[in-house]
């Protein structure tokens, strides 16, 4: 298949079917956590330093409103606070709590073994391939939307 209108479509297709597939086993991963597929993808964000809503949304290719009523949530669940921004006095910083990383490390096991499974079904090699393949049509895309 070498047309491009032909390879847009597929993959549009094929990334539409991953994301159903990556949330339902997100939302299966994240529960016995008490959290869901959007919650663990807001913690994440933060995990490794915090990170103001706008941020999060794109990184993430959210909503900031989205993250806004997540990282709420999470904040009132005692998982993630919110701090002073000194970068920007009315953008706070979302910042993961000590409940926060217990409750990731808790989704750790689960996860461990999906990738080990999958492992098993995939070759490393073609496994990177096509995640390669996934960062630089998301580059593509993403230069596309500065011209």
């Amino acid at each position: 298949m070498s047309d491009p209108q032909q390879l847009l479509s597929e993959s549009a297709l094929t990334t539409f079917r991953l994301n159903g597939q990556f949330l339902a086993v997100a939302e299966a991963l994240a529960a016995p956590a008490g959290l869901t597929a959007t919650r663990w993808q807001v913690l994440g964000a933060v995990l490794s330093e915090p990170l103001s809503v706008s941020d999060i949304a794109r990184e993430m290719g959210i909503t900031r409103q989205s993250v806004q009523r997540t990282a709420d949530l999470l904040a009132r669940q005692g998982l993630v606070t919110y701090r002073d921004n000194p970068a920007h006095r009315r953008a706070k910083l979302v910042e993961v709590t000590e409940a926060g990383l217990t409750a990731v490390r808790l989704i750790n096991p689960g996860h461990r073994d999906l990738a080990r499974r999958l492992g098993e079904l995939i070759d490393d090699t073609a496994w990177a391939a096509a995640l390669s393949g996934l960062q630089q049509l998301s580059d593509a895309l993403e230069q596309l939307d500065h011209t």
